[in-house]
């Protein structure tokens, strides 16, 4: 994710989120002030950049000599579920707020998320 001066680089198995903001309207039709969502353990938010995932090493790289680099320097990696523009639950405690050119993100690892919600047309781009 590129800004004016600087770029967002997710590492890893992490999410970057932007979060859901403002009041949130109850089961019964009650409008939730942002105070109340803050203390709930399940956030929602949009997915805006994804990490490669989780490096793994070539099986065929295993030598007896492990402290040795492989001789081509390429990094496999188990992608992660999530995409971008994906609708992510996730648990709140597990979330890192950071704040970037005045734009407020969550930044957690997959496992942290419970549910993805996919539009059909977000899948159908790939």
């Amino acid at each position: 994710m590129r800004y004016k001066r600087k770029q967002i680089i997710i590492v890893g198995d992490r999410v970057l989120i932007q979060p859901d903001t403002g009041e949130k309207k109850s089961a019964a039709g009650l409008y939730l002030p942002p105070s109340v969502i803050e203390k709930q353990d399940v956030h929602g938010g949009i997915v805006v950049e994804v990490g490669p995932g989780i490096p793994v090493g070539n099986p065929d790289d295993i030598s007896e000599e492990p402290w040795k680099t492989n001789s081509n320097g390429y990094v496999h990696y188990i992608p992660t579920q999530a995409e971008i523009g994906d609708y992510a639950l996730f648990l709140s405690k597990a979330s890192i707020e950071i704040k970037v050119e005045d734009q407020d993100y969550l930044i957690l690892h997959q496992s942290a998320i419970l549910v993805l919600i996919r539009d059909d047309l977000n899948s159908l781009t790939k």
